[in-house]
C-alpha cells in the first residue's frame, strides 16, 4: 500500500492544502502571446515558459521573456524562461507556394547547397543541411515532416552537395519541415555556431534555462558548460543518446524526454519503453525530467484530449516525470489555457497513486555521494516516521531542492532562495514550492528566518511540524549538512526545538 500522498498532522486544522507536484512547461507562440492568454495561462498552472528558438528572431524571443515576467508578477508566481536551441535540426527549405507532393515511387535529388532565389519543388529539394551528403550512404533511409515521409538514398555526390532519393512513403510537404537522419551522423555539429548565438542572445534576455537539442554524448554538453553558467537541458531525441543515457544524465542540469524526434528514429514501439528507462534513469541520478511532445496535441483544435491523452499524461507522472511539456497545444493551438488546465487535473488527480514509498527508498542512488544526498534520504524518513508537515530548504543554488524533489517526499518542500534565478528555476523541480528570502551570515539566523518566512507567506501555521535543511557555512552553496526538525512558533517567537 502507498504512504498516503498528504500528511495530515494531529490537528487537522494545521492541514497543508495539496497543490499539484508535476510541474507545467508551456511553449510560448502567437496562441499565447497575447498578455492575458499569458496571464491566465500561468494562472491555470504554468511553471516555465518555453521559447523555441528554432522559430522566430531573438528581439521577438526578448519581447515574448518580457511578456512572461508582467503576467507572472500580474498572478504572483514565479515563472522560469527555458530558451530551446535549434541544434542540428535538418530542415527543408523554401518550397514552391510552400507545398508540394512527394509521390511514392518518385526519385527527386536533395541538394544541400541552396542556391539564392531557387525553390524547391517535388523533384528537388534544397536542404538546410551542410555535410549532410557526407554523413550519409546508399541504402540509408531519411524521414521528413516528422516521420511521415520517408525516403531512401539511392547515390550522393558530396563533392557537390546532393542526394539522390527515391520516395518509399509519400504525402504533403510543407517548407521549412524537419528531416531526421537515424544514425550517428557525427559530421553534423550537437551545437553549431549559431546556436552558441542564439545562447548568448538567451543570456542577454536573461533567460533561466537552455535546452540543447540532439545530443548525442557527455562530451556535447560539457562543451557548452564552457560557454555558459546557465543549467542545461539535455535533450534526449536521438538513438545514441538513449545508449549513453547515464553519461548525458551525469553531465546535465536536467533532461528531456523529445518524443518527437526520439519517436521518429527509434521503433515506434520501443519509444514506451524507452520513455520509462530514461526517467528511471533521471531519478536514479537526482537528475529532473521533463516529458515532452504530443502530451495533449489534439487540444491544437479541440477543447478536449483524447482518452489515450490523458492516460499518457498520467503514465509520465506515475514513471517519475517532474514535469511535462505543451508544445503546439499553447503555441499556435485555439485552447492553450484550457490545455495548461488539462495538465494541471490530469496531475493532481494521478499523484496521490504515485508509489511514494517506493520512490523515498530506492529512487536515488546514494552510493557515492555527498552528505546532502543523506540528509535528503533522512528529510522523507522523517516525514514518514514523525508525521512532518513540510520540509523547509533555505537554498542559494537550489541543490539541495533539487535532490529533495529526487526523493519524492509525501509533503511540500519550500525552497526559499536570496537569488530570484533560482526561485524560478525551482518551477522545473517536482513538489518544490519557491519564494524568496534575505541572505543570512549564519545558519542560525537563516533557519530563524525561513521558519518566519513560511509563516509570514501562507505556506504553513504555527504548530506545524516541520523539518529544516541548513549547511555550515551558510553561505556556500553545496554545503548542506544537517536536519533540523522543529514545530513552528507563534508571532514573537518563530521557532523552537521539537523534542516530543
Amino acid at each position: 500500500m502507498n504512504t498516503p500522498v498528504r500528511s495530515v498532522a494531529p490537528d487537522a486544522s494545521r492541514f497543508i492544502p495539496i497543490e499539484r507536484r508535476t510541474k507545467i512547461v508551456a511553449t510560448i507562440g502567437p496562441a499565447s502571446k497575447d498578455p492575458e492568454v499569458l496571464r491566465r495561462m500561468i494562472d491555470a498552472g504554468v511553471d516555465v515558459a518555453r521559447l523555441n528558438f528554432s522559430h522566430g528572431t531573438p528581439e521577438e524571443h526578448a519581447e515574448s521573456v518580457d511578456l512572461v515576467r508582467d503576467a507572472a508578477n500580474a498572478v504572483g508566481r514565479p515563472v522560469a524562461v527555458l530558451g530551446d536551441l535549434p541544434g542540428p535540426k535538418l530542415r527543408v527549405s523554401k518550397l514552391e507556394n510552400d507545398l508540394v507532393q512527394l509521390e511514392r515511387g518518385r526519385e527527386l535529388t536533395l541538394s544541400t547547397e541552396i542556391e539564392p532565389g531557387r525553390l524547391g519543388t517535388a523533384r528537388h529539394l534544397y536542404l538546410e543541411a551542410p555535410q549532410l551528403a557526407e554523413a550519409v550512404a546508399p541504402g540509408e533511409v531519411l524521414y521528413l515532416a516528422d516521420g511521415k515521409l520517408r525516403l531512401r538514398v539511392t547515390a550522393t555526390r558530396p563533392e557537390h552537395g546532393e542526394i539522390d532519393a527515391s520516395v518509399e512513403v509519400g504525402g504533403p510537404l510543407a517548407s521549412r519541415q524537419g528531416l531526421n537522419v537515424p544514425g550517428e551522423a557525427s559530421v553534423l555539429p550537437a551545437v553549431g555556431n549559431d546556436d552558441i548565438e542564439l545562447l548568448r542572445a538567451g543570456e542577454r534576455m536573461r533567460i533561466d534555462l537552455v535546452a540543447l537539442s540532439f545530443v548525442r554524448s557527455a562530451e556535447d554538453v560539457n562543451n557548452v558548460r564552457k560557454e555558459t553558467r546557465l543549467p542545461l537541458i539535455s535533450k534526449i531525441e536521438k538513438p545514441q543518446a538513449v545508449d549513453r543515457q547515464d553519461e548525458i544524465i551525469a553531465a546535465s542540469d536536467l533532461i528531456m524526454v523529445a518524443r518527437g524526434d526520439l519517436g521518429v528514429e527509434l521503433p515506434i514501439e520501443y519509444m514506451p519503453i524507452v520513455q520509462k528507462r530514461l526517467l528511471r534513469a533521471a531519478g536514479r541520478l537526482a537528475r529532473p525530467s521533463i516529458t515532452a511532445t504530443q502530451m495533449l496535441d489534439s487540444m491544437v483544435t479541440s477543447s478536449r484530449p483524447t482518452r489515450a491523452e490523458a492516460t499518457d499524461v498520467a503514465n509520465a507522472i506515475l514513471d517519475g516525470t517532474d514535469a511535462v511539456m505543451l508544445s503546439q497545444e499553447t503555441a499556435v493551438g485555439a485552447y492553450p489555457v484550457e490545455a495548461v488546465a488539462m495538465l494541471d487535473a490530469i496531475a493532481r488527480a494521478t499523484e496521490p497513486e504515485a508509489p511514494y514509498r517506493e520512490w523515498n527508498s530506492e529512487r536515488v542512488t546514494r552510493a557515492k555521494v555527498g552528505p546532502d544526498y543523506t540528509v535528503a534520504h533522512a528529510a522523507c524518513e522523517a516525514v514518514r516516521t514523525l508525521g512532518l508537515d513540510a520540509l523547509v530548504v533555505p537554498t542559494l543554488s537550489g541543490r539541495t531542492a533539487r535532490i529533495l524533489s529526487a526523493h519524492r517526499p509525501t509533503v511540500p518542500i519550500l525552497a526559499l532562495s536570496p537569488g530570484q534565478e533560482t526561485v524560478r528555476r525551482c518551477g522545473t523541480y517536482w513538489g518544490v514550492k519557491a519564494s524568496s528570502i534575505d541572505r543570512h551570515a549564519t545558519t542560525e539566523g537563516l533557519i530563524a528566518d525561513a521558519t518566519r518566512r513560511v509563516i509570514e507567506l501562507g505556506w504553513c501555521t504555527p504548530g506545524m511540524r516541520v523539518g529544516v535543511t541548513a549547511g555550515l557555512p551558510s553561505a556556500k552553496p553545496g554545503s548542506t549538512s544537517l536536519l533540523q526538525v522543529m514545530v513552528l512558533g507563534e508571532a514573537g517567537a518563530p521557532w523552537q526545538d521539537w523534542s516530543g
